[in-house]
């Protein structure tokens, strides 16, 4: 896919994600781009959520955008959180995206997008976040990797 479709194609699920975000409640949507040719398991994406404004449960999903290239069934990555109370969490999500029948389970033509419910984090107004996430995979170079992502979705 040459970068001019890989720009469209991007431009078209941030704005669809923006415009199913209002109805939802997310207050924080942002994706990291990753090089296809391979992410490096020393490369950690960071993100830096702002001060929240409203106090309540948040609803966190890892987003992955990934190519047919991507050569294994599952991606396991290390998501480690840091908020300034000194609260500090290390998840391992272990994210399914080919079945043993060898179908993807995401959902796109050329690259796919998946959404997997890391936690659920009560958050104080005032609360930041400051979040890495890196691949936690034997070979250290994975290709097909395009966007890795952070939604926080405020419950009701």
């Amino acid at each position: 896919m040459s970068l001019k479709k890989h720009n469209l194609l991007f431009t078209v699920l941030t704005v669809a994600l923006a415009l199913t975000s209002c109805n939802r409640k997310t207050i924080y949507s942002h994706y990291e781009h990753t090089p296809i040719a391979g992410w490096e398991a020393n490369d950690s994406l960071t993100f830096d959520v702002k001060p929240i404004i409203t106090e309540g449960i948040y609803d966190e999903t890892v987003g992955l955008r990934i190519s047919s290239a991507y050569p294994f069934m599952g991606l396991t990555l290390i998501v480690d959180q840091q908020l300034p109370v000194g609260i500090h969490y290390i998840d391992t999500l272990h994210a399914s995206l080919i079945d043993h029948d060898g179908t993807i389970q995401g959902l796109g033509i050329s690259f796919f997008q998946y959404d997997f419910l890391l936690r659920s984090l009560p958050l104080n107004k005032d609360d930041s976040l400051h979040i890495c996430i890196r691949h936690n995979m034997k070979r250290e170079i994975l290709p097909g990797i395009s966007d890795v992502g952070i939604t926080l979705t405020r419950k009701e």
